[in-house]
């Protein structure tokens, strides 16, 4: 922690020099970074001034009786406070202070499972909101008897893909259809996929040639400007056939430009995942979207529960809804200590082979 103080006091020195406003691009990346840095070390201060205040209590209390039910408020406010910064610190990947870009597609289930892509996206925008992040929509391709066909958006806030990326996979829905006769029960998919929105000091190259542009009139509800224009973008990248789209800005400038975006993580994504030797399938491939496939379940019918299907994660909850208005936190929690759990594990694999 001493080192991440000293690196939030030198970017905020940097901040103070003269020229700093003048070079728009540095000063959004240190801004950037001071981000990320005070999400972890504000934590810790505010943690080290209550066990401070617990100290004193604890003195204090040892010679009046009556400040005890005080003692007790403030240690249960720093058990929370560790708990919250804990979590912070086993955020340490690359990437994970980075915001989000997330896609939900559905998969096996037809009109349900479009239905369940956006109860799935609602949901993850409360979350997000809970926690006072910003959210942009990407792209939305609405389907037409209900639901969506697919959406893509951005969490923007410190460590935001830290979090987000425990929601990467199939998530299930059970449920009496709404747009069945009421009384069938139906079994519904949706893919998750969240990537890193990449510092702009990551360059990413991607020749003309290789990228094909398209263009398509953007639709959706009250878009009469949309409807008459061909203002959305989807940009194919021909060698690898990844592709992205943006529809939700007015202008075709700005939709190619997020679609750039979406494209130029998903491509780092890909390169990465070569370099670890993980690459099984191809990058945009979920596997496919149905039964065996799920990392967590959502029955609300014949009973309400949420389960965790993953391997090491024993979390469920009974109240569906709870979850659906954005509470994902025991999952996302459950999740990162299991990660940093076996990263651990690895470390210290890794160092008894060298030693």
């Amino acid at each position: 922690m001493p080192a991440k103080l000293a690196e939030r006091e030198r970017l905020e020195a940097r901040q103070s020099e003269p020229d700093f406003w003048g070079q728009p691009d540095r000063a959004r990346q240190v801004i950037q970074q001071l981000k990320a840095l005070n999400a972890l070390v504000k934590p810790y201060e505010e943690l080290q001034t209550t066990l401070r205040d617990l100290q004193a209590l604890m003195e204090l209390a040892g010679e009046d009786p009556s400040l005890e039910a005080e003692w007790a408020s403030v240690l249960d406010k720093a058990e929370k406070q560790y708990e919250a910064f804990e979590l912070q610190t086993m955020m340490s990947g690359k990437h994970d202070a980075a915001d989000a870009l997330v896609s939900i597609k559905p998969g096996a289930g037809g009109t349900d499972a479009c239905d369940w892509a956006e109860m799935l996206y609602r949901a993850y925008v409360r979350w997000a909101q809970r926690h006072g992040y910003n959210i942009t929509d990407v792209d939305e391709e609405p389907n037409l008897e209900g639901g969506i066909q697919s959406v893509s958006f951005k969490i923007a806030g410190p460590y935001a893909y830290g979090y987000m990326q425990s929601e990467i996979g199939v998530h299930r829905l059970v449920r009496i259809s709404p747009f069945g006769s009421g009384d069938t029960r139906q079994t519904s998919f949706a893919a998750v996929d969240v990537l890193p929105d990449l510092p702009d000091d990551i360059e990413i190259v991607i020749r003309d040639e290789d990228l094909e542009v398209q263009t398509f009139a953007s639709g959706g509800p009250g878009g009469q400007h949309q409807n008459k224009t061909q203002s959305g973008v989807r940009l194919i990248h021909k060698p690898t056939g990844i592709r992205a789209e943006s529809r939700t800005a007015r202008s075709q400038h700005q939709n190619k430009e997020n679609a750039l975006r979406l494209l130029k993580a998903r491509l780092y994504a890909l390169e990465e995942q070569k370099r670890l030797g993980d690459l099984v399938r191809h990058y945009d491939s979920k596997g496919e979207i149905a039964f065996g496939s799920q990392i967590r379940s959502y029955v609300l019918h014949p009973y309400t529960l949420v389960r965790d299907e993953r391997e090491g994660i024993d979390v469920k909850t009974p109240a569906v809804q709870d979850v659906l208005d954005g509470n994902f936190d025991p999952f996302m929690h459950a999740y990162l200590r299991l990660k940093a759990a076996r990263q651990n594990r690895t470390a210290t694999a890794l160092a008894s082979t060298q030693k």
